[in-house]
């Protein structure tokens, strides 16, 4: 066995098992918290990995996860979910092209190829991001009752700019990513619910080796990104 798999099934297994031993450390977590962090630990590393099956287990998170923070008032998060199953259709058409395009330089039927952004256009976005996080952050304390509207504002924004560049295969999005994931830590944790803090802290290291895979799946045929959404 490669030892790339090796490490990945290893990676795997470690965020499966905090899970389920968060979950039974904190009892007062419930069921769903459970089966919501295991779906997303697959999910997440599959998408390190390049793996279009990560969508397989990323639509049954959304459904579980929004339940969550119905029980929590998240208002940013349970409208970013409708967003991520909408997205994540699209994003099953675009990596299946790039599924195609990246066969043979990928190393797997199930892999697809990556690009990187150039860095003056990902500055921008990233600037124009933090700038509407805070305007939402503002909106959500006046006119709502949110319990924690600018940490759910800073857990949102940037997640539905990230989605987007994740879908398009850009390996910038590991970079959003990474703020998301540790905002949402810190945000779960107010909370009590330890098993989604669990989940978002496993998914910060995720980020990192997301980005190191990706760097190394990135296509070597510029012809083919021509052609590709």
């Amino acid at each position: 066995m490669p030892r790339n798999k090796i490490f990945d099934y290893g990676f795997l297994a470690t965020g499966l098992l905090l899970q389920v031993v968060t979950y039974f450390i904190m009892p007062h977590d419930s069921i769903i918290s459970l089966v919501s962090g295991l779906l997303g630990i697959c999910s997440v590393c599959l998408t390190a990995q390049g793996n279009i099956l990560t969508f397989v287990f990323g639509f049954a998170q959304v459904g579980t996860y929004t339940y969550l923070c119905l029980t929590q008032r998240f208002y940013g998060e349970i409208g970013i979910n409708a967003y991520y199953f909408a997205t994540m259709i699209y994003g099953v058409y675009v990596w299946r092209r790039r599924l195609a395009a990246g066969f043979s330089s990928s190393g797997g039927k199930h892999t697809v190829s990556t690009r990187r952004m150039k860095t003056g256009l990902f500055l921008g976005i990233a600037a124009a991001t933090v700038v509407l996080s805070c305007l939402t952050g503002a909106g959500l304390a006046r006119w709502t009752d949110d319990s924690q509207p600018y940490l759910d504002a800073f857990t949102t924004v940037p997640a539905l700019v990230a989605q987007v560049l994740m879908i398009l295969v850009y390996r910038e999005h590991w970079y959003i990513w990474l703020a998301v994931d540790v905002l949402s830590t810190i945000m779960w944790l107010r909370a009590g619910n330890y098993s989604m803090a669990a989940q978002y802290a496993f998914w910060c290291a995720n980020c990192l080796y997301g980005y190191y895979r990706w760097r190394r799946l990135e296509a070597t045929a510029s012809e083919a990104d021509g052609q590709l959404p």
